[in-house]
């Protein structure tokens, strides 16, 4: 490679947690590769590294080949963080030493999928717009509450990117790649993907309200709205039901026409949906996760929790760690 060549290659480090989604992870190298091809030469090298070893598992447990974590001097312009799984696994102090002396040297960081809670552990997201994958966010706000991600496929920030994983990272690489190269250059690596849909950053990662629960009346999709955003302090069906602008009465009739269900059936759903998240993904005791979910006690939360999944909380707690 002639010199004024090597000048103008960006160096990406990918720092890869055991778990990670080999799905994120293709999303963010593959458009990276296409571009090297349709430029007929390097304009990125890439690497991979993790904290021990010299290969890091993916969830569906393939081996991908890396590197000892980057030092000073490593030289790179970009390091993105890649994590799945369960956060409690994501904490590893010679990682987040890394990224902040990283950070301090300079270096654009950026992490995908569960990568930013990452990078909030060591500190980076401070004062920062930034996403993460929906899933992992109950978890994030309930270890770091002065932080609240948005919910974006991508945040681009200064010298902090985020990204909520899944297929996301295609949307979010087109947007580096045009910031370097160009829109056109950009559509073009997009096209090899047939990739011909790019998502904006602040496009939602998940369905909207309407398609998850099938139903389209407004006000009952207010209430549910309210509902997912009320989780740690519920509110009563009288609140509930000026909100959409209907009585009490009316408003148990559009659960029961439009969902076959009932308010508080499903009020407490959608909250033990996010205590199971919490268990999962959270150091939280089961008495911290009954109160941050709007139950009185660990008892009752327990017997609701049981009943409707059939299991105990701890039960839930020691799957995901099997």
């Amino acid at each position: 490679m002639l010199k004024e060549d090597r000048a103008n290659v960006q160096k990406i480090g990918f720092i890869l947690l055991p778990g990670f989604a080999l799905m994120s992870y293709a999303s963010a190298v593959e458009p990276l590769r296409a571009a090297n091809l349709l430029a007929g030469r390097d304009i990125y090298l890439l690497s991979n590294h993790v904290a021990e070893g010299d290969k890091a598992l993916t969830s569906s447990s393939i081996p991908v080949p890396a590197e000892p974590l980057p030092g000073r001097g490593a030289d790179l312009n970009m390091v993105f963080v890649c994590a799945g799984g369960t956060p409690v696994d994501w904490e590893v102090p010679a990682v987040l030493a890394c990224l902040r002396q990283l950070a301090r040297d300079g270096v654009r960081i950026g992490g995908i999928s569960g990568g930013p809670y990452v990078m909030a552990a060591a500190g980076l997201l401070r004062d920062r717009d930034f996403t993460l994958h929906w899933q992992h966010a109950p978890a994030l706000m309930e270890a770091f509450p002065a932080l609240l991600p948005r919910q974006a496929r991508y945040v681009l920030d200064g010298n902090r990117i985020t990204c909520g994983g899944g297929v996301a990272p295609l949307d979010m690489m087109h947007a580096l790649i045009a910031e370097r190269m160009g829109s056109d250059f950009a559509r073009r690596v997009s096209d090899w993907y047939l990739h011909t849909h790019v998502e904006s950053s602040s496009a939602p990662q998940r369905a909207s309200l309407a398609e998850r629960y099938r139903v389209n009346h407004p006000g009952l999709l207010a209430v549910l709205e309210k509902m997912e955003t009320t989780i740690e302090a519920p509110l009563d069906r009288q609140a509930m039901a000026a909100l959409a602008g209907v009585s009490p009465r009316h408003l148990d009739r559009l659960f029961a026409s439009h969902m076959q269900s009932s308010f508080l059936i499903e009020y407490r759903k959608i909250r033990l949906d996010h205590a199971r998240r919490l268990l999962q993904q959270s150091p939280l005791s089961i008495s911290e996760i009954a109160f941050a979910t709007g139950f009185s006690s660990a008892g009752h939360f327990s017997r609701s929790y049981h009943t409707t999944f059939g299991n105990a909380p701890r039960d839930s707690r020691q799957g995901q760690a099997g």
